[in-house]
C-alpha cells in the first residue's frame, strides 16, 4: 500500500422499520456518515444482515422501533442469527443505537445494550431515542414522518461516528 492510499473503515448500519420512522432515522445517519471519505457505509435491513457482515465491519449502528416495550421481532431475529457466529470476535469495536418509540424506547435500548455487552462492543454515544408519540392502534400502525430536528440528530450522530472511526478514536 502506498502512502497516499486511504485505509477505509466500514460502518455497518443494521435496521428494522415497518412504519418508516426507523428507516428515516438510519438513512439520516447514513447521510451524515457518508461525509467521511475514509469510511464505507453499509446499510442493511435486519433480514439481510448476518454474522459475516458484523465480522467485516469496524463499527455498528443498530436501529429498531420499540414494539411492546422490546426491540422489533425482525431485529431480534438478526441478533439471534448473528450472536454466536460473532461472539468473541467483535471485542472492543464501537457501536451506537437508535430507537423509534411511541413513548419511551428505553427498554429496546437496554436490550440492544445487553446484546452489545455480550459481544463486548464499546458504546460511543447514548442511545438516540426518537419519540413519535403514537399511542392509539391507528397512530402506531400509520406511516411516520420524522421531524427535521430529529433527522438532524441522526445526521450528527452518523458524522461524528464516521469521523471518530476514520481518526482511529474508536
Amino acid at each position: 500500500m502506498s502512502m497516499t492510499e486511504i485505509v477505509r473503515k466500514t460502518l455497518l448500519l443494521v435496521y428494522q422499520s415497518r412504519t418508516g420512522a426507523t428507516e428515516q432515522m438510519i438513512r439520516a445517519l447514513a447521510r451524515g456518515a457518508t461525509c467521511e471519505p475514509a469510511v464505507q457505509v453499509r446499510l442493511l435491513r435486519a433480514t439481510e444482515a448476518g454474522p459475516q457482515d458484523l465480522l467485516t465491519a469496524d463499527g455498528y449502528v443498530f436501529a429498531t422501533p420499540e414494539n411492546l416495550a422490546a426491540i422489533a421481532g425482525l431485529m431480534k431475529d438478526f441478533f439471534d442469527r448473528s450472536y454466536y457466529g460473532a461472539l468473541d470476535q467483535l471485542n472492543g469495536r464501537p457501536y451506537a443505537s437508535v430507537v423509534c418509540a411511541g413513548s419511551d424506547g428505553s427498554n429496546a435500548a437496554r436490550q440492544m445494550a445487553r446484546i452489545a455487552t455480550g459481544w463486548r462492543l464499546r458504546e460511543i454515544a447514548p442511545p438516540l431515542i426518537i419519540c413519535t408519540r403514537a399511542q392509539t392502534p391507528e397512530e402506531i400502525l400509520a406511516p411516520k414522518t420524522v421531524a427535521p430536528a430529529d433527522l438532524a440528530k441522526g445526521e450528527e450522530l452518523g458524522a461524528a461516528f464516521a469521523t471518530g472511526l476514520a481518526m482511529g478514536a474508536f
